[in-house]
């Protein structure tokens, strides 16, 4: 069941016609019923439930909040005080947290219901949700496919119908990507647009809470609710209170685009033609077309890797089974604590990335791959001010085609970095971008529209996203 919005549900809600309570009992049915697709970590069950009864009797008394009984679910690596949290990984298994990530308190502020935390990748490492340490997500729209990574249980839940909207968050495509191998809408927000405040970090300067959702209007609506300025994080600038979710109707655009990608020989044969297609559609909208010549996607991958890995093996130097994390039961020593805490409570592919980070951050490799990449990441950032100048948002695609199978590309590392071409551009450079679907392939399974806004544009991002989806919806490009 597709959810009809929350502007419809709230409406139905004052008018009687369904209540909170009937609708979390609907939406933990559901998540019991596809429960072999490992979407969800834990369901607070009776915690939502008795939350349901005290927002009814609000309904009843004509009080409305803007998320008021709106059922949303969060990824395992967002604190929330008194449950657990674990980012998917042994090594906080049976973790509680010790206090509430700040877009947690105003979820809870705006009225919504938290169903559960759902199911990632290790640390938010990674683009298919195999590598958490409790099994992988499967994709509602078929099993035997990937839901995209890290936040696939979060896109899973949603397109599953067992929650009206969720958070993820998006180190270098996390939201975005999921959401395109669901059918969903998946929005980053502008770096600093929402605080970090409570996230368990992967890479610093990349991470950033994101939302899925069936609409636009829904996900932008969300993101208002949970952003802007926060003390317990110095980098969340926004102000706070801002309305994201305002949808103009009647204007044109300038509508970047770079040909070349657009015609990326890994390209899925479909995506490309419905990319066509779309922007034939943006001339018969009256939008304009603006093309740029940008061939520093080249070096967004291997930037992008040298720089989270690097965070990353900072961030989770932490962990070592003295103050956080799980101590081994064998250990014996500081030297053996060390050693078997963290290699048998960080899987494969963090592991992997903790070397690689280590590795660009060592004497005598630090200058040659570190230091340059934050040169090239400079130069990025001042290519893409160039690009935002000159247009209102710039269209790619998401992903290179639709969600591939289930253990197809985690025994080879590149293959699947490969994977987030296309996204970690938006983390590099801090800008908001969110995926919408486009259509799909031969054997019904989604491809998607990526669109970037300038810094902190995020509401005319929105805005035209809407427009160009209703587009897409009224008239088949494919």
């Amino acid at each position: 069941m597709v959810f009809e919005g929350i502007s419809t549900y709230h409406d139905r809600l004052s008018r009687g016609f369904t209540t909170i309570k009937d609708e979390v009992s609907r939406c933990l049915a559901q998540a019991h019923s596809q429960g072999h697709l490992n979407a969800f970590m834990e369901l607070y069950a009776d915690e939502a439930l008795e939350r349901a009864e005290v927002l009814d009797q609000e309904v009843k008394s004509g009080a409305f909040r803007m998320l008021t009984g709106v059922v949303v679910g969060i990824k395992d690596n967002i604190c929330y005080k008194g449950h657990k949290v674990s980012a998917a990984s042994r090594i906080l298994e049976g973790f509680e947290s010790l206090y509430s990530a700040t877009v947690v308190e105003r979820l809870l502020e705006h009225g919504a219901v938290i169903l559960g935390r759902l199911n990632c990748d290790e640390f938010a490492m990674g683009s298919s949700n195999e590598n958490s340490a409790f099994g992988p997500v499967l994709n509602p729209l078929n099993s035997t496919r990937v839901p995209g990574g890290s936040s696939g249980g979060s896109a899973a839940a949603v397109a599953m119908g067992a929650c009206h909207l969720s958070l993820g968050t998006d180190t270098g495509g996390s939201v975005r990507q999921p959401a395109a191998y669901c059918g969903l809408v998946g929005v980053k927000p502008t770096y600093g647009r929402v605080s970090r405040h409570g996230i368990i970090a992967f890479a610093s300067s990349f991470d950033q809470v994101g939302v899925f959702g069936h609409s636009v209007e829904d996900v932008a609506l969300l993101t208002t609710c949970i952003a802007g300025k926060d003390d317990m994080d110095s980098t969340c600038t926004a102000p706070q209170g801002e309305n994201l979710a305002l949808m103009g109707k009647g204007k044109t655009y300038k509508i970047g685009y770079a040909p070349i990608w657009m015609e990326n020989p890994s390209l899925d044969p479909q995506l490309k033609n419905l990319l066509k297609g779309f922007l034939q559609q943006c001339v018969a909208e009256g939008h304009t077309l603006v093309p740029f010549e940008i061939e520093e996607i080249d070096y967004a991958i291997p930037v992008y890797y040298i720089l989270a890995t690097a965070e990353a093996s900072s961030n989770l130097s932490r962990y070592s089974g003295l103050h956080y994390g799980t101590r081994d039961a064998e250990a014996d020593s500081l030297e053996s604590t060390l050693k078997l805490s963290r290699s048998r409570g960080f899987g494969s592919e963090v592991q992997r990335r903790i070397m690689l980070g280590t590795f660009v951050l060592s004497e005598g490799y630090y200058d040659a791959y570190y230091a340059k990449a934050q040169k090239v990441r400079r130069l990025l950032r001042e290519r893409f001010e160039h690009v935002m100048a000159n247009c209102d948002v710039f269209a790619m695609p998401t992903t290179v085609g639709p969600a591939f199978a289930l253990d197809t590309k985690s025994r080879d590392p590149l293959a699947m970095y490969l994977e987030d071409q296309f996204t970690v551009l938006a983390n590099l450079v801090g800008l908001p971008a969110l995926s919408i679907p486009l259509g799909s392939d031969g054997y019904g399974m989604p491809l998607a529209l990526q669109i970037m806004g300038g810094a902190f544009e995020d509401a005319l991002m929105f805005e035209i996203a809407d427009r160009l989806c209703d587009a897409i919806r009224q008239k088949d490009i494919s």
